[in-house]
Parts: C-alpha cells; structure tokens; sequence
C-alpha cells in the first residue's frame, strides 16, 4: 500500500520536483512531440512526479528566504529538466542533417515537408530516417533510458542542488557538434560516394558523347540511383541507430555531469 502525505514544506518538494519532470517532457524525444496531446504530457509528468516524490521522501523543508529566492529555486529546476531532455533531443539533429544532404546528392533539396512533430519544414529524407530512427527508439526502449535518467538525476542532482559549470556544458555541446559531423557523413557515406562515380561517369560520357544532354540525364539517374542506394542500405538502419542512440546516451550523462 501507498501512502502520500503532503505538509506545506513537502508539496513545495513536490512542485520542485513537477516543474523539472514538466520541463523534462517538453522537450524530451517522444515525449514532447507536438502531435502529443497536452493532457498525455500532463498526466505523465505529474504521476511520474508522485514516483519520485515516494522514491526520494524529502526530510527537510526547502530552504529559501524569499519569493526572489524560489523563483530562482524554481528556474533551475525548470532549466535542469530542459538541459537533459535537450541533451536527448538535440540528437536527432543528426538524421536531419544526413537527410538533408542525401536530398542535395540526389536532386531532392528544393522539397521539404512539413514535420507535425517538431513544427518545421525538413527534407523528404530526413522525415522519412526521422520516423524510422523514433520507431527504432521506441521498440529498443531507449524511451524507457531517457525517462529513467531523468529519475536518477535526482541522485547526483537533487532539488535545489544545481551548479552550472559552463565551461563543461560548453564542452559537451562542442565535442557534439564534431560527433555529428562524424556520425552524419557515416549516414550519407554510400548516396554520396555512388553519386560521386556517378559525376565521374557522367563527365567521361560528356566528353564522348557531346551531343547528349548530360544534365538532363544526370538528373534522372542520380535520383533513381541514390533511391536505390536508400533501398539497400535500409538494412543498416539499426547500426546507424546504435551510434545515434549512443551519442545519445553519452550526451546526457555529459550534461547531467556538467550541472553538479
């Protein structure tokens, strides 16, 4: 049996502990997808709430001195939960990219869609390994790794226990933005490397054959070869999901790391 008891001092623990789960959701990898109703964020973030409140039972009062001061109480927390659901995020910047320059090799750039999940135009490919990337998420439980990271982060973190070390933070976000590099052109290696023998075929045929409208044909190929290229190698998708994942991973604790 579960008993909650709640005084003036714990419910303060409690709304603590609601705005950084809150915050948490709404930025989180499907957890905070536009197309999610609010009322599901809400629930989830105040049942999950209630489990922390039973698994950490503050003793103490929170102590502060002033409405300034809780404010203040509150905003790290609410930036506490954002910075860790963003650490999540930010990853699937990866496939964005990939799909966007696959789009470029093989004469797609000029489309974009418009993606409900995140309210922003992004290329035909990118939706397409965005979606594959979030199925791929949800059936290996990496949801369930995010959720509970947020959980043990009271652990090394608790309420009111934040110290941001910005030089670390600033770290982190730079040794990402080289992994994203990495793990992109990883993703883009094979359509880029066919339509790079591709333009050299092409150039070889233009000096050959000069009476043939070599744009005009290029075009056509290089679409119908890079969806072929797509079509093989759809098969690696869990491989390029496995070093997704892991930066994922290691950009949370990363930023967990930087904010005690």
């Amino acid at each position: 049996m579960v008993n909650y008891g709640f005084s003036i001092y714990t419910f303060e623990y409690f709304l603590m502990i609601l705005v950084r789960v809150a915050s948490f959701v709404f930025i989180a990898p499907f957890f905070g997808m536009n197309n999610t109703p609010n009322r599901i964020k809400i629930g989830l973030s105040v049942f999950t709430s209630l489990i922390i409140y039973q698994l950490i039972m503050p003793k103490n009062p929170l102590e502060y001195s002033g409405v300034i001061e809780f404010a203040i109480i509150v905003l790290k927390e609410g930036i506490t939960g954002l910075l860790i659901g963003f650490a999540a995020n930010i990853c699937n910047s990866i496939v964005l990219l990939s799909g966007k320059m696959i789009d470029m090799e093989i004469g797609l750039a000029m489309v974009d869609v418009f993606n409900p999940s995140s309210n922003q135009q992004v290329s035909i490919t990118a939706q397409l390994y965005n979606y594959l990337i979030l199925l791929l998420l949800i059936v290996t439980n990496m949801h369930y790794y995010i959720l509970r990271a947020l959980v043990d982060s009271y652990q090394v973190i608790p309420v009111n226990g934040t110290v941001f070390q910005w030089n670390h933070l600033l770290g982190s976000m730079t040794d990402y933005m080289t992994h994203l590099m990495v793990i992109g052109f990883r993703i883009v290696l094979p359509v880029f490397a066919t339509s790079m023998i591709l333009n050299c075929i092409l150039g070889v045929m233009a000096k050959v054959a000069p009476q043939m409208n070599m744009f005009a044909v290029g075009i056509q190929l290089k679409l119908l070869v890079g969806l072929t290229i797509m079509f093989v190698t759809v098969g690696l998708l869990p491989n390029i999901s496995n070093f997704i994942f892991t930066e994922m991973k290691k950009m949370i604790v990363s930023i967990i790391e930087g904010m005690y």
